[in-house]
């Protein structure tokens, strides 16, 4: 299954590791030492997009743990019949593993509906949740969406893709070819049919029992970001909010030192894990 650039993933220099669950295999990288941190990607797109954050918020002292989804690189291919909640129970299962419990469950778009349906599945293995550029309180217009399908669209040419993708996911000026590359639309598919056949929807309101992160892109028309009253209405009072500026639903190649700034510092304010021994540094 390839991707609808050049079907290569970027060197990230870290040895992946492969977890077997059943007769599914997982691929993921760790990186880092401290409080633990997994980052989800957005949908039908691979670990690679967290490389520069995962590499940041190490240095700033979390151990980060990038899961590659399922069906890119190493990872098994989602089932017929597979829904949200296994995909959540894939993270759950690396979690244990690494023993990163209780982690900070990072999703980028799309990936907030994994990190929200793990938080809700699996409580004892969550610190808090931060949803990337979500869609929480609005859902996109028709024309929108025509445009997140023609992004990865393979019988597009490149410049039919790079017009959906400056329209629905850059914002104005920003250098939308970076995205070009690095789509799997066999994985979005599957992932979307997973979403479809999630019919338990409780894992919605996170922040009723968990602290939450609304990470919001000032010129995201995909999911403008909520007012601080809307997203506690929609996901619960534990609900923080910040926006950051020039960027749109991409967010992570736009702007990522604004990312890693704002997740570190809503990330140190968090009631320390016990036994930590980072949390007075």
């Amino acid at each position: 299954m390839q991707n609808s650039g050049n079907g290569k993933n970027k060197e990230h220099g870290l040895a992946a590791k492969v977890l077997k669950r059943g007769n599914a295999r997982i691929e993921y990288r760790t990186t880092g030492s401290g409080p633990g941190v997994v980052l989800i990607p957005s949908l039908g797109r691979g670990a690679e997009d967290f490389d520069l954050l995962a590499t940041d918020l190490a240095r700033l002292g979390y151990r980060v743990v990038q899961p590659e989804p399922r069906g890119i690189g190493g990872s098994s291919a989602l089932n017929k019949g597979d829904t949200l909640n296994d995909m959540a129970a894939d993270i759950a299962a690396i979690i244990e593993t690494e023993l990163l419990a209780p982690a900070v469950l990072v999703g980028h778009a799309a990936g907030n509906w994994v990190a929200r349906v793990l938080a809700h599945d699996r409580p004892d293995l969550t610190r808090a949740v931060a949803l990337v550029a979500a869609i929480v309180t609005r859902t996109p217009s028709d024309d929108i969406r025509a445009s997140i399908s023609g992004s990865f669209d393979p019988s597009l040419s490149d410049a039919e893709r790079l017009a959906h993708l400056e329209r629905a996911y850059f914002a104005p000026g920003a250098d939308a070819r970076v995205w070009l590359d690095g789509w799997w639309p066999d994985v979005a598919r599957l992932q979307r049919e997973a979403a479809r056949q999630t019919t338990d929807d409780n894992w919605k309101p996170v922040a009723h029992a968990h602290p939450t992160l609304y990470l919001g892109a000032a010129n995201d028309i995909i999911s403008p970001p909520p007012t601080l009253s809307e997203l506690r209405s929609a996901i619960g009072p534990k609900a923080s909010l910040k926006v950051i500026p020039q960027a749109g639903h991409s967010l992570l190649p736009e702007q990522p030192q604004a990312v890693t700034d704002c997740l570190h510092e809503w990330m140190s304010e968090l009631s320390p894990v016990e036994g930590d021994d980072t949390a007075d540094d």
